[in-house]
């Protein structure tokens, strides 16, 4: 039987933070048979309850989760809190690097296996033995309570009502400066979307653009890439009409874009 929780008794204490049971379940397991106490969380908010009510010495957390990102939990975590280990199926450098640079003490990409998993919560841990807390971007004390990330810029920025889409890095900020996370291929449709405001295109143009010439023109495919940067965009302040339906034609982005950078 897979316990999701492993004796306390242990000195070491680590919470693992996925939204999917089964790996929750076999990392519990395998760092329970070395030596670990783990205890384990479905998503940031039930991550947040187990911080509350102890201390621990790790955190293993996802980057892919619904409703709210490892991404944004990691910036809500004060300068207190344990070394942080991220965990994502999106393993390109500029996830990597936008990871370690918003406090992630290391990045690991899935699948990975547990054993490299192990080697480097041990060589996180022996570092931070001897050193004293990193400080990250943001350290409210919940999500709720998030400044605004000014400090955390490409210098290569989109503009449109508020929000703002730093183009180098792959983020995009609510006009209330909060991290709205998207998947590569819906940031890419963002930026096509953002270089051509305020004209309807079509789902062959919004697929030459976000996905290359190349790309085989499957029109449910923008379907269903729409729909959820449409909700995701819904997540932030005034975000729910920037992108408008136009019957029979195509997709109208709304708002007036600035920025210089050149088209992608």
């Amino acid at each position: 039987m897979i316990l999701e929780r492993a004796p306390m008794d242990l000195e070491t204490r680590i919470l693992i933070v996925d939204d999917d049971e089964g790996i929750r379940s076999l990392i519990s397991e395998f760092l329970g048979k070395h030596g670990y106490a783990t205890e384990t969380a479905a998503d940031p908010s039930a991550m947040r309850e187990h911080l509350a009510r102890g201390h621990f010495d790790l955190i293993v957390l996802d980057v892919m989760m619904p409703r709210e990102d490892g991404l944004t939990a990691l910036r809500a975590l004060g300068p207190d809190a344990p070394p942080v280990i991220m965990l994502s199926a999106v393993g390109s450098d500029v996830d990597r690097i936008v990871g370690l640079e918003m406090g992630a003490d290391d990045y690991l990409a899935k699948p990975c296996n547990p054993r490299e998993l192990l080697a480097r919560i041990r060589t996180v841990l022996r570092r931070r033995a001897g050193a004293g807390p990193v400080e990250r971007v943001v350290s409210p004390q919940s999500v709720a309570e998030q400044r605004p990330v000014n400090d955390v810029h490409s210098g290569e920025c989109l503009h449109f009502a508020g929000w703002r889409m730093d183009v180098g890095l792959r983020l995009l900020f609510d006009p209330a400066n909060r991290l709205i996370s998207l998947s590569d291929g819906e940031f890419r449709l963002l930026r096509a979307f953002a270089e051509h405001p305020r004209r309807v295109l079509t789902r062959d143009q919004l697929l030459d653009w976000s996905r290359g010439e190349d790309s085989d023109h499957y029109d449910r495919a923008i379907d269903v890439q729409l729909s959820r940067l449409r909700r995701k965009l819904s997540e932030g302040q005034g975000g729910g009409d920037i992108i408008r339906t136009v019957r029979n034609e195509g997709y109208l982005f709304v708002p007036s874009v600035s920025g210089d950078i050149s088209p992608g």
